[in-house]
């Protein structure tokens, strides 16, 4: 069966996760992360994607960016993989592939998606039980985007820099952000775009999209599909449908 066509839209964010292989640590130490991240910074300048957030987890990467071009980001995971798993090869002594298979991504667009995404991306440490607070794990943008580090991978999106005028306000807003109680369903709309390949877009978005896509934007139930469907609000009630 062949694969269907990525949902990319240059100017429109990206959620991307992926994988090592069978689950596997893609980073073992702290140097393996630190020559990724190097790696990241200098490709998605040359591949002109801009870097929201991301998040390196022990076996997959969680980033959030906006290319430039329909191809960029492509171009910049398989790059990454060119370079990065040689070096992780090399150092320990294996062979064969790092990830597992093509990387996921999905479209996010609009505040509450794309704010969504920060979240859940940023949270993933505390989600794991590996640290008590998003500030606490220094392998994501979390710090960076409340004005704790100076990140230079990151390139702020619109609707979070919409959060406040001034920064002081907008790192407390982010943060407030982080404060506010958990919505499973956008996590759980998150979690089946991004596997899907699916988009979370606002209806605007969404009806141009629709126009020249080669390939559905939600996920459908399975079975005929009515010839006519007045859509709900929030992304089919955030992918539950």
């Amino acid at each position: 069966m062949a694969r269907q066509p990525r949902l990319i839209e240059p100017g429109v964010a990206l959620h991307i996760v992926q994988r090592g292989v069978d689950r596997e640590d893609c980073f073992r130490q702290d140097a393996d992360r630190l020559v990724y991240l190097t790696l990241l910074r200098d490709l998605s300048a040359a591949t002109q994607c801009a870097l929201h957030a991301y998040c390196l987890m022990t076996n997959h990467v969680h980033l959030l960016l906006t290319p430039g071009e329909r191809q960029a980001p492509a171009t910049l995971m398989r790059k990454l993989g060119q370079r990065y798993v040689p070096y992780f090869n090399r150092r320990y002594a294996r062979t064969g592939t790092l990830w597992e298979g093509r990387f996921k991504s999905c479209l996010v667009d609009s505040a509450r998606y794309v704010l969504g995404c920060h979240r859940y991306i940023e949270r993933n440490p505390v989600e794991a039980g590996m640290v008590a607070t998003p500030a606490a794990y220094v392998w994501s943008s979390h710090r960076g985007n409340i004005g704790l580090a100076d990140d230079k991978l990151l390139s702020p999106h619109v609707e979070y820099l919409a959060l406040a005028s001034e920064s002081a306000s907008r790192y407390a807003a982010y943060r407030a952000v982080f404060e506010m109680e958990e919505d499973p369903a956008l996590v759980k709309a998150i979690r089946a775009a991004t596997h899907g390949g699916y988009a979370l877009v606002g209806e605007s978005l969404k009806s141009q999209l629709a126009q020249r896509a080669e390939r559905p934007l939600e996920r459908r139930k399975p079975g005929p599909q009515p010839a006519a469907i007045s859509a709900p609000d929030s992304i089919t009630r955030d992918l539950g449908l």
